[in-house]
């Protein structure tokens, strides 16, 4: 599978592994380390977790299977991400956002414990920050950097405004907007944060490309008219529709590097075929404007 590069010292697998539901697939340690081995086999050496994820469970469970199988760590590119937190208030769970310079660093330093590592090759703000402080941010992620306990920095979920405050306090260092994006999804399109990211040359990284499985389940109006077009593409390339949601994410200029959610190898083998296929150029927009959301000017 090709690299995408997203700065001199670091390039992605053209399909990134998440770990988000990490939890819930109730593997042992030892068929945590066997799927990571068959993810790497396949080219897919880019893993993607978050502290929050099961309230850190994922970072900690990954850092198992790393202790267990300790060649795995230097074959991957490691992703994580800071931001989001929750406390126990009036007897209910109470869910904020802390971009602070103590609570980055600290949040850091805490996740390289849990995934039993000395760096990570990637960190990530994980959401907008409504109490935003650019320049304390960006104390932090540059001080991991000086610290070598972080090989680069970038956010997620960013819209165009906040990532250029924090890549200007930064020194134009952000290498990377973890962003949504599927044929039903086109916020970063329509706030401009897929152009700010194309003419800078930021490859985004994209979670969600199969709308967390809603375009497969019906009942949704702008689902059922998406996939309705993407089967008919899929039919004339002789591939299956996961493979063309891929294909069409990979397709955009920004070079977008989709994240892929599931355990399942076959479906990853979909994701990765996709770095294979061609769409025309009307395809493409074919597929944007299916769901009925998107209107071409």
């Amino acid at each position: 599978m090709r690299m995408v590069e997203l700065s001199k010292e670091l390039s992605l697998s053209a399909v990134v592994q998440g770990f988000w539901r990490l939890a819930d697939w109730r593997w042992t340690t030892k068929e945590l380390a066997e799927f990571m081995n068959a993810c790497i086999e396949r080219g897919v050496t880019s893993f993607d977790t978050a502290e929050i994820y099961a309230a850190t469970l994922c970072e900690t469970l990954m850092g198992e299977a790393f202790e267990a199988d300790p060649s795995i760590r230097g074959r991957i590119q490691l992703v994580s991400k800071t931001g989001i937190f929750q406390e126990k208030t009036g007897g209910k769970t109470f869910g904020y956002y802390n971009t602070t310079y103590d609570r980055v660093v600290r949040s850091c330093k805490e996740s390289l414990q849990r995934l039993k590592t000395d760096h990570l090759d990637l960190y990530l703000i994980h959401r907008e920050d409504p109490c935003f402080d650019p320049w304390e941010t960006a104390r932090a992620l540059k001080d991991l950097k000086k610290e070598g306990l972080v090989r680069e920095i970038g956010v997620s979920n960013f819209d165009p405004f906040k990532f250029d405050a924090l890549n200007k306090a930064v020194g134009g260092e952000l290498v990377t907007n973890q962003i949504e994006w599927n044929p039903v999804c086109f916020e970063h399109f329509n706030s401009g944060m897929m152009d700010y990211l194309t003419v800078n040359r930021i490859h985004p990284m994209i979670w969600s490309p199969l709308a967390g499985g809603r375009l497969f389940k019906g009942g949704d109006e702008h689902c059922e008219k998406a996939m309705g077009k993407i089967k008919e593409i899929a039919d004339r390339h002789g591939e299956k529709a996961e493979t063309i949601i891929y294909a069409w994410l990979m397709y955009h200029p920004a070079g977008a590097v989709p994240i892929s959610g599931s355990n399942k190898l076959e479906r990853l083998d979909l994701a990765v075929k996709a770095a294979d296929v061609k769409l025309e150029h009307h395809e493409w927009y074919e597929i944007y404007t299916a769901s009925g959301q998107q209107v071409l000017r």
